[in-house]
């Protein structure tokens, strides 16, 4: 696929009338803003606005947030599924206020912070593509990496990579290799996640992506010859999966070691 401009990615919305004049910024995000894009994927942008979109065609999407939703569209384009996705500018300030240092002092579980969706937001605009609004996307990115927000998503990964490897180690003490071999593998996730969030490399709720993030940073932790070798379960003995699980733990303790949580 060519490499797009920014014209070509807003005359699509613009023909359908969905990049209204006052918007304040809009990005594409997901695969499509990496370059990791196959022929079936779709094309997502962010709009953002002062004001709330809305139109008989759009659907809502809940948010804890004020206004409580975002708002929706899609169209189809030469066979290529469109959504374009409407913020109030105000809904990132929201976002942003909690994951503030502050925040991160107080009491409030890692994981109770943002919901997925909140995450995946922040996540996309430290990797998006800006289209139209440059400076509203570079400013609101500079408060993001200015922000806690890394340390809260390596904290709250780093939080679910020990409970899995307690799990696995209760398991295979207690008999029940099978069990024991899927929270292994869940503690893999959740620590390679922490190690590629340590690197600002965001958006563990999608773990189809994890390889092309890892990839992205290339950790000095472990090398990626050795993740995928354990991630695509090679040397692993269904008749003895006690090594492999062992192997799995043991390199899942030296990342959280490792890994920086602030």
């Amino acid at each position: 696929m060519e490499q797009m401009t920014a014209e070509d990615w807003l005359a699509p919305p613009l023909r359908h009338e969905l990049i209204p004049p006052d918007s304040l910024a809009a990005f594409v995000v997901g695969s499509a803003a990496r370059g990791w894009q196959n022929a079936r994927s779709d094309f997502d942008i962010y709009v953002v606005r002062p004001t709330e979109w809305d139109s008989d065609t759009s659907v809502s999407i809940s948010m804890p947030l004020n206004p409580p939703r975002a708002r929706a569209e899609t169209f189809y384009e030469d066979g290529r599924r469109w959504e374009i996705t409407f913020w109030v500018g105000s809904q990132f300030d929201q976002m942003l206020a909690k994951v503030s240092w502050d925040e991160y002092g107080g009491n409030t579980a890692a994981t109770e912070v943002l919901t997925p969706r909140e995450e995946l937001v922040l996540s996309r605009l430290g990797n998006c593509l800006p289209v139209l609004g440059h400076d509203w996307v570079m400013e609101y990115r500079r408060r993001l990496d200015a922000s806690a927000f890394r340390s809260f998503v390596v904290v709250r990964s780093l939080g679910q990579a020990d409970d899995a490897v307690e799990d696995a180690l209760g398991q295979m003490e207690s008999g029940h290799l099978e069990a024991a071999t899927l929270s292994a593998r869940r503690a893999l996730g959740h620590a390679i996640d922490a190690l590629v969030e340590g690197h600002g490399e965001y958006g563990s709720h999608m773990p189809k992506w994890r390889a092309n993030r890892f990839k992205a940073v290339r950790p000095e932790t472990i090398s990626f010859e050795e993740y995928w070798a354990l991630e695509t379960m090679q040397g692993y003995d269904p008749a003895d999966p006690r090594p492999w699980i062992k192997d799995v733990l043991t390199i899942c303790q030296d990342i959280s070691m490792r890994v920086e949580t602030s």
